[in-house]
């Protein structure tokens, strides 16, 4: 599913964000990624939504190096992508219903099952209420709910999220995570940034962690004791 080799990624002519990354996910994997902030979790997440292009260095998703993709077939490959970013980039001028339906528009998918599915995963994550309200009326969390049902809705093969349970309370977070588990069960991969520690404690995912552009796996338990024995 996703393969790095020696990646390395910086903007322009500044210093690399990200050295020798080298990692391979398994289809159907679940990991969670954390870090510093300024560790470059950012930047890698951009590299997996195909939104930026290693400096050095090989990336193969879905069983292509990133770098033999031509320009005119990115949109295919990043329709099998769910992404939630912390901006949600949500489209002003539409409601949350057709915010979500548009990715199932794009893939061709027929009008009348639209309506059908996107109204009932937003009564799922709790706006079932709200299905014509546009994003300026609404708040932060519920924002973030529309981006996130709008990555999940046509079941990607990959799902990245950012922060996607940050600006919502803690009941609401954990099911949208049990959501991001049922996914995952269909055998979509899930990579989830967070500095939520209860969260990466509760749910006991392999962990990536970054430091420095640098790239680190363990197991979360183990993650949590380097990190209490750190803040003593």
């Amino acid at each position: 599913m996703v393969r790095f080799e020696n990646v390395g990624m910086r903007y322009g002519m500044g210093p690399e964000v990200l050295r020798d990354i080298s990692m391979h996910l398994k289809p159907g994997s679940f990991h969670f990624l954390t870090g510093p902030t300024g560790s470059g979790k950012s930047s890698l997440l951009k590299l997996l939504a195909l939104s930026h292009r290693p400096s050095r260095g090989l990336l193969t998703l879905f069983d292509q190096e990133v770098s033999t993709i031509k320009r005119a077939e990115l949109p295919t490959f990043r329709r099998k992508i769910g992404v939630v970013f912390q901006e949600f980039r949500l489209l002003d001028h539409l409601s949350a219903l057709d915010n979500v339906a548009l990715p199932l528009r794009i893939a061709g998918a027929d009008e009348s099952q639209i309506y059908k599915h996107v109204a009932e995963l937003l009564d799922w994550v709790g706006l079932g209420q709200q299905i014509d309200a546009k994003p300026p009326t609404l708040s932060g969390g519920e924002k973030q709910r529309v981006a996130i049902a709008r990555a999940v809705i046509n079941r990607p093969q990959l799902l990245i999220a950012d922060e996607p349970t940050g600006s919502m309370d803690s009941e609401m977070g954990l099911r949208l995570m049990h959501l991001f588990q049922e996914l995952n069960k269909i055998g979509t991969t899930v990579v989830i940034a967070t500095h939520d520690l209860s969260l990466i404690k509760r749910f006991s995912n392999p962990l990536m962690y970054l430091k420095d552009g640098t790239l680190f796996f363990s197991r979360s338990d183990e993650y949590l004791e380097q990190f209490q024995r750190s803040s003593l």
